[in-house]
């Protein structure tokens, strides 16, 4: 049949493909435990009467790429990951069997289903298809193609749904919102456009006609930065000038034979704003040349604000010539030979200046070929969008003459009237009333440069005045420099003024500005019927214009609008007492010629009811004609055809739309109440910027920021939209003053808008970026604030009073309860989250350490079995030996510090002694000392003394939370701590007896101290956490043996061994290895102090070379300051033969997470020098138990796996690919160490989880620590902390809980004892974990995420807030107040106190100055006796 073709399939050789369906090949619940994820599905071998293979089966052979040698896969692989797979699957999935019902070959796709596939599906299923039947595939291509996998959503219902739509907050309609009621609109018809005899039949002939006629007539005077006339251009000139420019551009760039230009090309035309008379003669030299101009800006630098785009514009148009003047080429930025830089995102340009002096004269014969107006381009005027996009309008000769006409008509221009603009003569309003329409019946134009309006903002009404000029072009920011400068200025006329063309009156602070203008200058000679207001867009030109009339009886059309029902999109007239209304003025009917219609904004261009805001569209040929070489949007913009109610167009041609948002009121008067490009929805209602930027000003604006410097934009957060104001503050502004103004600006907002700001930010004056003509540039100002780069002074955030689509709270699922429990498994299948290490009563070995209760009696037993094997020695920074000691050498030193605690110290069994020393060999030595004396030792780490101001507290605390009875010291820190620096940071008369160990008696102890009970107490262990919250823990004897023991095995530590140690010596498992393990297991520990690695950062590394050492423990602080100091040294150290191969394990000793970025780093960076990166592994420990797992030496190498944080937040394990969005890299914190089990809990219900659970990692084992010690001695938490059951299950076992996070993980590695290894993995502490709406975060990953932001971001702190309780506050204030206004009432009649019904003299505040206030205090602060003192620390 056609279409099909048969596969050659090989006889002799079996197929690799499995024929399964689709479903088969859906992959396992990774989340699952059990032991058959990752099997196959099966395998068959294809029979020759198939003849091809079914679509279906090649589409799952792509994706899947099963083969026979994979058999088995560990779960982490069968992870999903990208969705582009299934999507393939879905589209892929329709092409089945013909109708003959025989399978079809893969050619059947078609064309379009293939090229809807991503390009890189596509590479992988062109390969898969082209790779022989017998053969295998690639592994990277393997691997991409299993990582486009993605599973199915897992059926089972604990699965969080992984939707994101799905989890956001849908915005429910209010049903008192309100709707549009009226009936629907009638196009609206303007004044048909009359025929004049005398009009020309192009603007060329125009110019023709005044040059020749007319020829000393002024066209235009343009001014000084002192107000003085510059020059006065005549029709004579401009006629002359304009040939001379349009006869050179033809005849004089390029060759007779290969012109540079020719008609219809387009030209840049590169003006100042100081300068209209030489953009004016080049305008129409182009117009007399047939070419097209393009006006834009002049490129001050390479760098300013929407240069780029404009560039952009200049390449789509095809420009290679730009047209400037004289001084504006000499102003252009050079390179050092003199020439122009190509500016960014430019084309090249040859700049052509248009001066008379640099051209040459015409010949006599050469004259331009003038014609009628005609569909040609015209000119192209550029219009920056929204995203700061910059589009080109094209304008055709016919449009540019109708639109001069209609002006001509509304306006009532005659010949030699006098004009003043203050306008952009480039662009818009400017250049059709002052460029354009002004030629067409010679008038003369006064241009006003905005250099000359900063100088003098009156400049323009001087000028009126000066030349009795009929009509004005200006906005209404120019009304407003008026009238703040017109106080000293008496000799002011505006009786000649008929007409005063407000180019910004959509504007809904034009309004405003044209109001008080008015009651100014009324009294000067300005008649109300004067001031006309228009609105107008690139696309549509002049859309409305309010015609002067001689009737100053007939008001202006207004409307007083309700706010809240222009942000549902209908007309509801209110009351101006009101705050939240809009006013708004008309700006007169539709254009001469033009019909005019509102359709709704989104979808279907439909007609709009009566009482409807909608787009207005106007049908005219003045307008433009397209986006020059954009024909897509081109249709949605200027072939627009509006329907009516049953789904006809209104009119058989096309409409343009205007880009306004507005309605047409009563009479035919248009009313504007915003733009399509400030228009912003949020949470389903419509606000508009420029109403947002008149409710800013309207809050005492001149005080605290500059007018007309406010940018207010929207950005998206959380799938909605989300306001954002930036204003420039005036420099004389104090942060009160901008923080209290921008409080107001947030309540009026509010109270105006009824929407909340996400940000205000000011920023220091004339730091925005600017457009040419002074305004804020909107799209580089938001682009600025999502890169961080807008660099603000003050900012306030405020996303609580807009976000209203916050996640849905979490809704749990209930727990399994205890009849899901049935022989150690769930009966959905999952495997319980338990594990354990080896079992101590079955391990045989040699320990003769096993005999002894106690540490002080092993120590004595090696002080006599081998009283010289050495089993420390600390190194300085030189890698010597700065000292060793042997057993008997410790045993010895020890007894002299238990005598000198008899004697000196007076001391007594059980009594606590706090250690204060350097790491070192005095520590250790210290420790046995007190165990020898019977007391209880405590190590404290000692101030720093460069910063005794803030170490030295934490030391006392310590000190006084212990209890201890004693301190001792060297002499150097005894000295120390009774210095001025320390009396002025602590009471130094409070502190205990303290002993200087420098100074020891020579006479040993008569006898030793026994303990009676191995159950006493050996030593407490205190620790700082992360969050500043001091905890001390009780280690018994027994806990500390079995722990000594437990390393051992683990570690295989022997007499024979060497192990470096290079870590703080305080706490934990850190102080474990430093002070006990080498006295309990017999090997030499090489002590590292990390203060020396200050001085020399390799001094670690280089101790581990040189003794050869097989393995060492590090923290993450000392292999940081290896990973930064030591990046550049590698090969250095590799000449001085540091070599790290016989590196077995390099643990790092921590309570967190592990740091996979910094261990893989470290082990990248010391490859070169024999580190294996299967050596470098972490260990995990806690208060409650200070050792749960360590890398041993016989174990598997550590495993690093791929979670989904998004089910993290929702307490779930999903594994997935590498590289997959939102995966987060977690590695094995170490095996679990033997005699320990371990169980992942609800933290809440405290029942047993399944391994695809995120809970508590609860702890059993021998060596766990006895309780806390406090002052205080709450046993709830000593009971919930160290005594804790399981609420069903294993109801008999005892638990510790960690107050960690994390879960198991069953791998395909197997451990010494051939049994699969369960991996655990740490995500996090559990009191350090944010809970949101029901969702859980953790303070690392946010962290990281603001790191990985930017460069320059090396350390930071995510803190958590908690609400303050409540608790009465009554100063002597509050009761003078209290009293006064009971005074007050004293009096008041028993009427008038019935007549009360609540009195209260609460301060209400709608924002942040009554807020909540947040402070960092821990859960339930009350109750835990641990929170003794707040250390502010960061991680």
């Amino acid at each position: 049949e056609r279409g099909k073709m048969a596969v050659p399939m090989p006889s002799k050789r079996r197929s690799l493909v499995v024929q399964s369906s689709m479903d088969a090949y859906t992959p396992p619940d990774t989340s699952s435990g059990s032991e058959e994820e990752g099997s196959m599905q099966g395998e068959g071998t294809p029979t020759s009467s198939q003849g091809s293979i079914n679509m279906e089966n090649w589409i799952s052979r792509a994706i899947h790429g099963s083969t026979t040698s994979s058999t088995t896969s560990s779960s982490s692989t069968q992870s999903g990951g990208s969705g582009a797979a299934s999507r393939l699957a879905d589209v892929m999935g329709q092409t089945h069997l013909g109708k003959s019902g025989k399978q079809t070959h893969p050619s059947t796709i078609t064309l379009l289903t293939y090229l809807y596939l991503p390009l890189y599906v596509r590479v992988c299923l062109s390969y898969l298809q082209c790779v022989p039947v017998g053969g295998r595939v690639s592994a990277k291509i393997q691997q991409l193609v299993n990582t486009l996998k993605r599973p199915k959503r897992p059926p089972l219902r604990e699965f969080f749904v992984d939707d994101f739509e799905e989890l956001l907050e849908v915005q429910q309609p209010d049903p008192n919102q309100p709707k549009a009621e009226g009936a629907q609109m009638l196009a609206m018809r303007g004044e048909q456009l009359g025929v004049v005899t005398n009009w020309p039949p192009s603007l060329e002939a125009a110019l023709q006609r005044w040059g020749t006629i007319s020829p000393k007539a002024p066209c235009l005077t343009t001014m000084d930065t002192n107000g003085k006339p510059l020059y006065i251009l005549t029709y004579g000139k401009l006629w002359v000038r304009s040939m001379k420019v349009a006869y050179n551009i033809l005849h004089k760039l390029g060759s007779k034979q290969e012109p540079m230009v020719r008609p219809g090309d387009r030209v840049a035309l590169v003006f100042p704003n100081n300068d209209p008379a030489a953009f004016m003669v080049a305008f129409y030299g182009c117009l007399l040349a047939e070419l097209v101009p393009v006006p834009i800006e002049v490129p001050l630098t390479r760098k300013d604000a929407g240069s780029q785009q404009i560039g952009f514009l200049l390449g789509s148009c095809g420009v290679t010539v730009a047209l400037t003047s004289d001084a504006c080429h000499k102003g252009l930025p050079k390179s050092t030979t003199g020439e122009i830089p190509q500016f960014k995102g430019w084309p090249k340009l040859l700049w052509f200046v248009t001066e008379s002096k640099h051209l040459s004269k015409p010949p006599r014969d050469w004259f331009p070929h003038i014609k009628d107006a005609n569909n040609d381009t015209a000119y192209i005027e550029y219009k920056t969008c929204k995203d700061g996009s910059v589009l080109g309008v094209t304008v055709m000769r016919i449009a540019l003459l109708t639109h001069c006409q209609a002006l001509t008509q509304s306006c009532g221009y005659t010949e030699a009237e006098t004009i003043v603009n203050v306008l952009d003569f480039k662009k818009d309003v400017g250049l059709w009333h002052g460029i354009l329409t002004s030629v067409m019946n010679m008038m003369h134009v006064i241009s006003i440069p905005y250099s000359l309006m900063k100088v003098n903002p009156l400049s323009w009404i001087q000028k009126v005045c000066q030349y009795k000029a009929k009509v004005a072009c200006v906005k209404s920011r120019d009304m407003h420099w008026a009238l703040v400068a017109h106080k000293d200025q008496r000799d002011i006329n505006l009786s000649s003024l008929r007409m005063l063309v407000v180019a910004d009156g959509s504007n809904p602070w034009s309004i405003s500005s044209c109001d008080a203008f008015l009651n100014v200058f009324q009294s000067k000679g300005l008649k109300p019927e004067v001031i006309c207001p228009c609105a107008s867009s690139p696309e549509a030109l002049t859309v409305a214009i309010r015609r002067p009339t001689d009737d100053s009886n007939q008001p202006p059309g207004r409307g007083v609008l309700s706010m809240q029902g222009l942000s549902h999109g209908v007309i509801r007239v209110d009351s101006e007492e009101k705050l939240s209304v809009l006013t708004l003025q008309d700006v007169g009917t539709a254009m001469p010629g033009a019909l005019m219609c509102v359709v709704k904004p989104d979808g279907v261009p439909q007609l709009c009811k009566t009482d409807e805001i909608g787009e207005l569209c106007v049908c005219s040929v003045a307008t433009g004609t397209s986006y020059y070489g954009l024909s897509g949007m081109t249709k949605n913009t200027f072939e627009v055809f509006p329907m009516n109610s049953v789904g006809a167009p209104i009119s058989e041609y096309p409409f343009t739309r205007t880009g306004l948002l507005g309605f047409v009121g009563p009479g035919g008067l248009c009313f504007i109440a915003g733009k399509m490009d400030g228009l912003m929805v949020v949470g389903g209602r419509r606000h508009n910027a420029d109403d947002i930027v008149a409710t800013a000003l309207a809050v005492e604006p001149m005080k605290f920021v500059y007018r007309g410097r406010i940018a207010v934009f929207s950005i998206t957060v959380l799938h909605d939209e989300r306001i954002v104001v930036v204003a420039e503050q005036r420099p004389d502004s104090t942060e009160e003053d901008s923080f209290q103004w921008m409080s107001r600006v947030l309540q009026a907002i509010d109270g105006i808008h009824q929407v909340g700001v996400y940000c205000l930010a000011l920023v220091p004056s004339n730091t925005l970026p600017k457009t040419p003509l002074g305004g804020i540039h909107l799209s580089e100002t938001k682009q600025l604030f999502l890169e961080g780069s807008l660099h603000p002074c003050n900012v306030l955030m405020c996303p609580h009073t807009c976000v209203t689509n916050l996640p849905k709270p979490r809704q749990k699922q209930p727990e399994i309860g205890p009849a899901s429990v049935m022989v150690g498994n769930l009966v959905s299948g999952k495997r319980i989250a338990q594990a354990s290490g080896r079992d101590l009563g079955q391990m045989e070995d040699n320990d003769q350490a096993r005999k002894f209760l106690f540490l002080s009696e092993v120590l004595q037993w090696r002080a006599q079995t081998t009283p010289d094997h050495v089993l420390y020695t600390l190194l300085n920074s030189r890698v010597g030996v700065a000292c060793s000691l042997s057993c008997v050498q410790l045993h010895k030193r020890a007894e002299k510090i238990a005598t000198m605690l008899a004697e000196r110290g007076h001391l007594q069994d059980g009594d606590h002694v706090a250690l204060v020393y350097p790491p070192g060999i005095d520590l250790i030595a210290a420790f046995y000392g007190c165990l020898y004396a019977g007391c209880v030792p405590i190590t404290v780490r000692p101030p720093h003394p460069q910063n005794i101001a803030t170490t030295l507290p934490t030391v006392k605390m310590i000190v006084e939370v212990s209890r201890s009875a004693c301190m001792m010291t060297t002499a150097v820190i005894c000295k120390l701590l009774r210095s001025k620096e320390a009396s002025a940071a602590v009471d130094v008369r409070t502190w205990p007896p303290v002993l200087d160990t420098d100074d020891l008696p020579k006479k040993k102890p008569p006898l030793l101290y026994k303990p009676s009970n191995p159950d006493t107490l050996a030593y407490l262990d205190f620790s700082v956490s992360t969050t500043g919250m001091l905890a001390g823990v009780k280690m018994s004897h027994t806990a500390t043996s079995a722990f000594c023991r437990s390393i051992k095995l683990q570690c295989e530590l022997y007499p024979s061994r060497e192990v470096a140690i290079c870590l703080d010596p305080y706490c934990g498992l850190g102080f474990v290895i430093w002070c006990l393990c080498s006295v309990y297991s017999g090997h030499q520990s090489i002590l590292i102090p990390p203060s020396e690695l200050e001085v020399n950062p390799a001094l670690w590394l280089l101790a581990v070379s040189q003794y050869k050492v097989r393995d060492t423990f590090c923290s993450y602080s000392v292999m940081e300051l290896c990973t930064k100091g030591l990046g550049l040294q590698t090969e250095s150290l590799k000449s001085r033969g540091l070599d790290l191969s016989r590196v077995r394990t390099c643990v790092v000793v921590a309570e967190e997470r592990p740091r996979i970025a910094l261990t893989q780093s470290f082990s990248k960076l010391f490859k070169d020098l024999g580190l294996h990166p299967r050596a470098v592994s972490t260990s995990f420990g806690c208060r409650v138990n200070l050792a749960i797992c360590l890398q041993g030496t016989s174990g598997p190498d550590p495993t690093t796996v791929y979670v989904d944080m998004r089910a993290l937040r929702h307490d779930r394990v999903r594994l997935v690919e590498r590289g997959s969005p939102h995966s987060l890299p977690l590695m094995e914190s170490g095996k679990i160490l033997p005699g320990v089990r371990i169980i992942i809990a609800n933290p809440e219900t405290k029942g047993p989880l399944g391994d695809s659970h995120l809970g508590e990692i609860w702890v059993c084992s021998g060596h766990n620590a006895s309780g806390y010690f406090t002052v205080y001695g709450d046993e709830a938490l000593q009971s919930d902390h160290f005594n804790s059951r399981l609420s069903f299950g294993d109801t008999q076992t005892i638990w510790a809980r960690t107050g960690y996070l994390g879960f198991l993980r069953r791998t395909e590695l197997t451990d010494a004892s051939g049994e699969r290894h369960d991996a655990l993995y740490v995500v996090g502490a559990l009191d350090e974990a944010m809970e949101l709406r029901g969702m859980r975060y953790h303070p690392i990953d946010i962290e990281t995420s603001v790191i990985r932001t930017h460069k320059s971001i090396t350390e930071c702190a995510c803190l958590y807030g908690r609400v303050a309780r409540r608790k009465p506050l009554l100063s002597k204030r509050h009761m003078t107040a209290h009293l006064e206004f009971a005074k007050r009432h004293l009096k008041d009649s028993p009427t008038m106190r019935n007549k009360i019904l609540w009195s209260d003299e609460t301060k209400i505040e709608l924002f942040v100055l009554n807020a909540k206030h947040h402070i960092g205090r821990k859960p339930g602060g009350n109750q835990a006796p641990l929170i003794i003192w707040p250390i502010p620390s960061l991680r």
